[in-house]
């Protein structure tokens, strides 16, 4: 059975809590991704996606330059541990309709992330399919209330 070290990402970049929001948009645009761990040291604390920067900082009106990432990231991070399998991960993945993980190891630092590409490309692709299939099913948004950004409520 392979387990998560088999398949995941390795030598993830990570930025820590004070670094800026324009500094995580600059790094995502040079690597080509879309999240980024969020690390004290070697202790993960969050995970920044680019919907972070977009719904948390730019629609709230929070300065790109002085904005620190702990403002806009998401603080309750789901992860696994490096030798979990990866049926048991994937069915995880499924439930809480996760596309990505970070990776730690025993001692708790972070080793990786595991993307459903990683799943596709070096994992069972079936398996990596049913759990796309599940994680993309269609959200129903409630589109009542204010927004911050423009104070107009959206319908």
């Amino acid at each position: 059975m392979k387990c998560v070290k088999d398949v995941m990402t390795l030598g993830v970049q990570t930025l820590a809590p004070h670094n800026t929001v324009e500094q995580a948009a600059r790094v995502m645009e040079s690597l080509d991704v879309g999240v980024l761990p969020v690390c004290d040291g070697a202790r993960l604390v969050g995970m920044l996606t680019d919907r972070d920067i977009v719904v948390r900082g730019v629609a709230q009106g929070l300065p790109a330059t002085t904005t620190p990432l702990e403002d806009v990231m998401s603080a309750q991070v789901e992860w696994v541990f490096e030798d979990e399998g990866l049926t048991e991960v994937t069915a995880r993945m499924q439930q809480l309709q996760i596309r990505r993980l970070p990776v730690l190891d025993r001692d708790k630092r972070l080793v990786g992330i595991l993307s459903l590409g990683d799943l596709a490309a070096k994992g069972d692709a079936h398996q990596a399919g049913d759990a796309l299939a599940d994680i993309s099913a269609p959200a129903r948004p409630t589109r009542i209330g204010l927004s911050a950004s423009t104070g107009n409520g959206v319908r």
